[in-house]
């Protein structure tokens, strides 16, 4: 009988692997570190390599490269272009400088020397709008990942180049919009500096996608929540990660024993994050009553216990953000904004499919539009939800710590019709990236041990993210509502 148990498992194991690599997944995975004609940065090659191997680790092909030239750059992304073509998953990964021109961002071969506008522009850097498009176009689902948020390098050259016309030179990278079927994730939010980390590690950011992405069963917009929680805590909140989504369904790196696939292509499938397999459900089940017992204690040796306890657990961005509230105080609106809300409303992934069946006509969309505006989430009264109302839907969501997909569920649209529109502030209408503090100055984030970090500088759309700057505080009057 022991026999055939462990034969069983195998067995298990190895459809599980299957599934996992059942379908096509492609990855181009690039850190330049060693740069010739500005500041070298030691860590992005040491990132890379890390990121190929997690990869790997869940089936992708990975198209690798350190260090690369202008024309070794390239020749990699011929190369991923042609393998991406049709596959279910495309990955983009990129560590080392980044510079934005007129709105544009590049990323920057070791090689590259430039001292004007027009030398950006005419192929001493690398289009990433440009590049995304011609080489991950027709794959199913797009995952950006650039932790190339640092001081722009040449920023000072170009502008003293520039001085008979207006040329906008950006720290770090500007904003970008993710097309449909894409996750866009950048290092830290708009205008802000990120860490590189100290030397022979991995930088803050990417440290947290190895330690998220791949989790078996974990949907990869919970993974990047659990990685905007890891970075904000690392960086003694100095650094928070900004993205942009337009996922359409569920997608899983490494899905769970139970099979799951990628769900992007098919709405119906979507859903939340997997159970674990059955081998794990007493653990999961113990995790879960441990949680229940301190998610409202207002002592923080008691949530720290857990996170000793689980320093991986499902529940630690709550507990972190539990925490971050002890230590600055409640806040009143939220609490009241959020009493009564059913705790499943904080969980609880919302689809088109879920919205689909609160069955909203035009009257009601345009009675959810009407209530958004005056909730100080101001957008056009139509009756439709177009892209402009699914960015409004997504802020409201994630300034009240609810799953932020841009959709409803039954839930979601209860706890709307339930907020009192004459006494909930408006704040939220601005966008969430500008309810967080500033991001420190250089000489005020190296609170890590020295050898002190090389920052990096970032961009982001903070009014259309799908996971955006705010979300901590989003979380953290989910918490306080209990």
């Amino acid at each position: 009988m022991r026999y055939l148990t462990i034969l069983l498992s195998l067995i298990c194991m190895a459809l599980s692997v299957s599934a996992a690599k059942a379908d096509r997944r492609v990855a181009f995975v690039v850190g330049n570190g060693a740069y010739k004609n500005v500041a070298q940065l030691p860590n992005p090659p040491i990132d890379a390599k890390a990121m190929a191997a997690t990869l790997r680790n869940v089936g992708f092909e990975v198209i690798e490269g350190s260090n690369l030239s202008r024309d070794q750059m390239t020749e990699k992304l011929l190369d991923f272009g042609r393998k991406a073509q049709g596959s279910d998953i495309a990955v983009f990964y990129y560590a080392g400088h980044g510079i934005a021109v007129g709105g544009t961002n590049y990323l920057l071969p070791v090689d590259a020397d430039i001292k004007s506008e027009m030398d950006v522009k005419l192929g001493a850097a690398i289009n990433i709008d440009l590049t995304l498009d011609q080489t991950m176009g027709d794959a199913k689902v797009k995952l950006v990942f650039l932790d190339a948020c640092r001081d722009n390098p040449f920023a000072a050259k170009i502008k003293s180049n520039s001085a008979t016309r207006s040329v906008n030179v950006q720290s770090g990278l500007a904003e970008m919009k993710s097309g449909e079927g894409t996750l866009i994730a950048f290092a830290t939010g708009p205008g802000q500096t990120a860490l590189d980390g100290q030397e022979g590690n991995n930088s803050p950011f990417t440290r947290a996608l190895i330690d998220n992405i791949t989790k078996p069963g974990m949907e990869i917009q919970q993974a990047m929540t659990s990685v905007r929680a890891q970075v904000n805590e690392e960086t003694h909140k100095g650094q928070l990660p900004w993205g942009h989504t337009n996922l359409i369904g569920a997608v899983y790196l490494n899905p769970s024993q139970q099979g799951q696939q990628v769900a992007n292509a098919a709405p119906t499938a979507t859903g939340p994050a997997p159970a674990a397999a059955s081998g794990n459900t007493d653990a999961a089940n113990v995790e879960l009553e441990y949680w229940r017992s301190v998610k409202e204690s207002n002592k923080p040796e008691e949530l720290n216990a857990y996170l000793s306890a689980y320093p991986n657990g499902q529940f630690k961005a709550l507990a972190l953000a539990r925490l971050a509230a002890i230590k600055s105080g409640p806040s009143t609106t939220t609490r009241n904004l959020n009493a009564g809300v059913d705790p499943a409303t904080f969980t609880d992934e919302a689809t088109q499919l879920t919205e689909d069946q609160v069955g909203l006509d035009k009257g009601t969309r345009r009675d959810v539009q009407r209530r958004l505006t005056a909730l100080g989430f101001d957008t056009k009264v139509t009756g439709v939800f177009d892209d402009g109302t699914r960015s409004v839907i997504k802020r409201w969501q994630a300034a009240r710590g609810y799953p932020d997909s841009g959709y409803f569920n039954k839930l979601q649209h209860k706890a709307l019709l339930s907020e009192i529109v004459a006494t909930t502030a408006p704040t939220a209408s601005s966008g969430n990236s500008s309810q967080q503090p500033p991001r420190r100055a250089p000489s005020n984030t190296a609170s890590a041990p020295a050898p002190a970090p090389v920052q990096r500088s970032g961009g982001g759309d903070a009014a259309g993210a799908a996971f955006i700057g705010g979300v901590m505080g989003g979380v953290v009057g989910g918490m306080l509502r209990r």
